[in-house]
């Protein structure tokens, strides 16, 4: 039988971090980010965007379709809902800064027309691309980060987080999470993510249950 081929070993995105980078700065280097094979069949990296004195910043898992073709995230029906969500409970987008866990679109193609599946990163891509999340939440130093899903939260608090358990609580960011110069005590409020309302049988309730959560992180704010 023939020795299944391996693939090689990434460094991860450190390796492309730039000493003492700003925000700018990191969204230009992250193009040529090649820490995961994700960069392969994904159209670009979408790095985050948004306020550079942003109080809040939301975490989202990895772009989607609109996202990779776009370069910027949460454009697509998901972000449109999250807009109207974050207004319901008092945070204007244009006040916050978005980004992902993963920063470049994880699919399989399907169908005639090759449509472009969503595909969950698993924890080895989380984890080579934890480092250009760390970069930009050491600089952004936000008093609230809002995780946006499951890939989210295991970004932000480990692997053991689980969404459904706990959602809508106000949790200390850890002082171990290695954001070095982050300064603020700050906190992590978890929610479901925007496209799992639209997928949800009872879309009023799911969504309901995103602005209730929300809400925990404006009262901190406000």
């Amino acid at each position: 039988m023939p020795a299944v081929k391996q693939r090689p070993e990434r460094p991860g995105a450190q390796h492309w971090i730039p000493p003492g980078a700003d925000l700018d700065q990191l969204r230009e280097a992250a193009r040529a980010c090649r820490g995961c094979e994700l960069y392969e069949n994904a159209t670009q990296t979408v790095f985050g965007a948004g306020s550079p004195t942003a109080r809040v910043v939301l975490v989202g898992e990895q772009p989607g379709d609109q996202e990779d073709r776009q370069g910027l995230p949460f454009v697509g029906p998901a972000g449109r809902l999250l807009d109207r969500a974050l207004a319901e409970v008092g945070i204007e987008r244009a006040d916050a800064y978005v980004t992902n866990a993963v920063k470049h679109f994880r699919f399989t193609q399907s169908g005639p027309g090759k449509r472009r599946l969503h595909q969950t990163p698993d924890m080895g891509h989380i984890t080579a691309c934890k480092p250009w999340l760390q970069a930009e939440l050491a600089i952004l130093d936000p008093e609230v980060i809002i995780a946006l899903g499951a890939t989210a939260g295991r970004a932000l608090l480990g692997p053991s987080f689980r969404v459904t358990k706990q959602r809508g609580m106000l949790i200390p960011w850890p002082t171990d999470a290695g954001e070095e110069g982050t300064r603020r005590s700050a906190f992590v409020v978890a929610t479901v993510h925007p496209s799992a309302v639209l997928r949800a049988d009872d879309r009023e309730s799911a969504y309901a249950g995103l602005v209730a959560d929300l809400r925990v992180a404006a009262e901190v704010l406000h």
